[in-house]
């Protein structure tokens, strides 16, 4: 697993409930439970912070890293949509972004692009972007990130055919294949979560085997946000295996959670004040698990 993916899994599931900061002492130690060595560690710190993902501070001789604000938007967003149980209700329009970047400000293209298919987009022709979800404030977000003002219109609208809306939908996502993706995560992860759930119902899985799993569960669920566009229920084809998925990655979660945040916190409290986590916070009875 790459250190700086799994860097971005502990911040989102862990330390953005924790003040958003962490001593690097407590990141290192926390990543050698994946055999993760310290130069990787702190090369994968160091390009975050280039990114602008995170920043650093020194105390004394210690130095920390917190999320930004751009940081925390993203883990944010990622939350809330990890922990969605259900496709949200659809209001029967779609979001329509198109644009004409020019050549020599290519990579600004390419980068949206990514942008645009994290954020759950489809690409209907090659400068043609469509989504049924509200997704206006991040489509909203990324025209001034990028500063691309003059290059994009964006459009709220019906679609009257001649085709349907699901026409539309096979032509900018394959379904299929994120359904076979899901069956798979079912497949392996189904077996895990009877394995795991009789280990801790024995006792004989420990705090840190709890950690690592519950880490790597998240780990591997999150990819969905790269691939899913989470879509409503009335476009998801017969026999969706994402509504399966989500369930059992809630219940694998929170069989995991109180002895995967037990280990946390035993090593977050040797250079990190506990006092800051978040009092909204409970592993148990996630708020997104909750509200959703």
């Amino acid at each position: 697993m790459n250190t700086r993916s799994m860097i971005f899994t502990l911040y989102g599931d862990y330390i953005r409930n924790y003040g958003k900061k962490i001593w690097i002492g407590s990141l290192i130690k926390l990543l050698n439970e994946f055999g993760h060595n310290d130069q990787a560690v702190r090369a994968a710190i160091s390009r975050m912070n280039k990114q602008g993902w995170i920043q650093g501070e020194k105390k004394g001789n210690k130095s920390y890293y917190s999320l930004t604000d751009r940081g925390s938007r993203r883990m944010d967003e990622a939350a809330n949509r990890i922990f969605k149980l259900k496709p949200a209700n659809w209001d029967g329009n779609w979001r329509m972004l198109m644009y004409t970047i020019p050549e020599e400000i290519r990579s600004i293209r390419d980068e949206l692009r990514k942008e645009l298919v994290w954020s759950g987009f489809g690409s209907m022709s090659t400068s043609c972007w469509i989504s049924p979800n509200q997704l206006e404030k991040q489509v909203e977000d990324l025209i001034e990130k990028y500063q691309i003002e003059e290059y994009v219109d964006f459009f709220i609208a019906r679609y009257e055919g001649p085709h349907t809306n699901a026409h539309l939908v096979s032509k900018s996502w394959d379904l299929k294949e994120i359904n076979e993706k899901y069956s798979l995560f079912i497949t392996e992860w189904s077996q895990k979560y009877i394995i795991d759930k009789g280990k801790i119902q024995k006792g004989s899985m420990t705090d840190a085997e709890c950690f690592v799993e519950r880490t790597k569960l998240v780990h591997e669920y999150r990819k969905f946000l790269f691939i899913d566009p989470a879509l409503p229920e009335e476009l998801l084809p017969d026999q969706w295996l994402g509504d399966h998925a989500a369930s059992l990655f809630s219940e694998y979660y929170k069989e995991l959670a109180e002895p995967a945040l037990r280990f946390f916190e035993s090593v977050f409290k040797e250079g990190n004040e506990l006092t800051n986590r978040n009092e909204n916070y409970d592993a148990l009875d996630h708020p997104f698990i909750k509200t959703k």
